[in-house]
């Protein structure tokens, strides 16, 4: 249908099938077995705990950064595809591509419950929270000097009641990745049919008043909610054919419920920044009011989305979304109330025109940045012209 969608506004629409994971759910319940059986393993064989808590911790991060898979290339698989509209203009000085998941959410407690309390604390201190974070940096992270302490030969009173804390956050980390991948499917009208319905907007927009400077790809990635796994391998599989210096990703998440964001950054586990000139683009628009009144909001994101595959392969890209005031997400974000009588018209037209108007932004900045022929080139070819006539 998307496909068919894209192709209905003039455009080519290709389907590229891959391979996705779709549980991260047990893919990270794995790296909590493994951490909590390294905890209970050091207390007769430090070295072999140590080990196991150490492969946890290293596929934990790796998976969550969409570097390598460990763990998860040992899970069940399936197919997914992503809708893929190549640009018409592969010669034009800078491309930009216009992501969009189309794939929806497991719900689950940490989603319904647990975020609304986490929604009324200050950004910073949302940001520590992150649920990757706390496993990570409060989980497996400090079981390895606490092993290593006892690798070294150290067995206290005081190192056990140390090392109970960590196991402990492991497994009540544990409960809740199986809370949701014993959990439904939410509808997913804010996260992300909002995104993808700004996307195909703009692809039309662009379409019938293309930019002078610009090759645009569209593309609609399968996996997001598997932590990117589609737009990984459209960044991987097409990586060659993209010029980082020339090349932009802009992503759209979940834009039909209050005023316009920016990421000024990501990351599960350490923040990684968005690219600065896309930054100040948004930035500029939003002083501008192309994002209306309230104008546009930089966020810290303390999860990933599709623009990570290709930051963390050091690409141009940023993520736009729509927030309440103080940065949250909207109340029904992976919940079942996440359904299209709750998608505000007005909040998507904004995010809309605003993704356009960033288009048309980068537009005007490639074509300030394309090398001009100098006039005794110029010249030369209309010597030459004269000469054909």
């Amino acid at each position: 249908m998307l496909a068919g969608r894209l192709r209905g506004i003039g455009r080519r629409a290709e389907i590229e099938p891959f391979f996705a994971h779709p549980e991260y759910a047990i893919v990270h319940l794995v790296h909590a077995g493994l951490g909590v059986a390294g905890s209970i393993v050091a207390t007769v064989q430090p070295a072999v705990g140590f080990a196991l808590v150490l492969f946890a911790a290293a596929s934990t991060y790796l998976d969550l950064n969409t570097r390598l898979y460990l763990v998860r290339s040992l899970l069940f698989r399936r197919a997914s595809q992503n809708v893929v509209s190549p640009g018409n203009r592969p010669d034009a000085p800078a491309r930009l591509i216009l992501m969009a998941h189309y794939d929806a959410a497991r719900t689950g407690y940490i989603f319904s419950k647990a975020s609304n309390r986490i929604r009324k604390l200050p950004e910073r201190t949302r940001l520590a929270l992150g649920p990757f974070r706390i496993f990570f940096w409060l989980g497996l992270a400090p079981l390895l000097p606490i092993l290593g302490a006892r690798m070294a030969g150290l067995d206290a009173t005081w190192l056990n009641a140390l090392q109970a804390i960590p196991t402990i956050v492991l497994i009540v980390a544990g409960f809740l990745l199986i809370d949701i991948a014993l959990s439904d499917i939410v509808p997913g009208a804010y996260d992300n049919a909002s995104g993808v319905a700004a996307v195909l907007s703009a692809a039309d927009e662009l379409t019938a008043n293309p930019p002078e400077n610009l090759d645009v790809w569209i593309v609609l990635a399968g996996a997001e909610e598997s932590f990117c796994e589609g737009s990984r391998s459209f960044v991987k599989n097409h990586r060659e054919e993209f010029d980082r210096a020339t090349t932009a990703f802009v992503n759209v998440d979940s834009v039909s419920s209050g005023q316009v964001a920016y990421e000024i950054s990501q990351g599960p586990v350490i923040s990684l920044p968005h690219d600065p000139q896309l930054i100040e683009l948004c930035q500029a628009l939003g002083e501008s009011g192309a994002a209306g009144p309230e104008g546009a909001r930089p966020i810290r994101h303390p999860l990933l989305d599709d623009a990570m595959p290709a930051r963390v392969r050091r690409m141009r890209a940023i993520t736009l979304r729509t927030t309440d005031p103080d940065g949250n997400l909207a109340p029904w974000y992976h919940t079942h109330d996440d359904t299209p009588e709750r998608v505000d018209a007005q909040a998507l037209t904004r995010a809309t025109d605003f993704l356009i108007s960033l288009a048309r932004l980068i537009d005007r900045d490639a074509g300030r940045a394309a090398p001009r022929p100098s006039r005794r080139t110029s010249a030369r070819t209309g010597s030459r012209m004269r000469r054909i006539e």
